[in-house]
């Protein structure tokens, strides 16, 4: 289960193909160290995007919805 606290390198890990996600929010940086020691709630700070709605979409890539 992807929570807001879910580690951006741990998603990653899971599964390269949630990396269109992360780009659709404007985070172009996915192979930077320090974005991906990030979670999801503080990138989605950084970037102006909603949170909830990232953590939706990946929740139903990887069929926790």
């Amino acid at each position: 289960m992807i929570t807001k606290d879910s580690i951006i390198g741990d998603i990653l890990d899971m599964d390269r193909n949630t990396a269109p996600y992360f780009l659709e929010i404007g985070m172009h940086c996915l192979g930077c160290p320090a974005s991906r020691g990030e979670s999801l709630e503080q990138a989605c700070l950084v970037h102006g995007t909603n949170v909830d709605e990232l953590v939706a979409k990946l929740n139903a890539h990887f069929g926790n919805d």
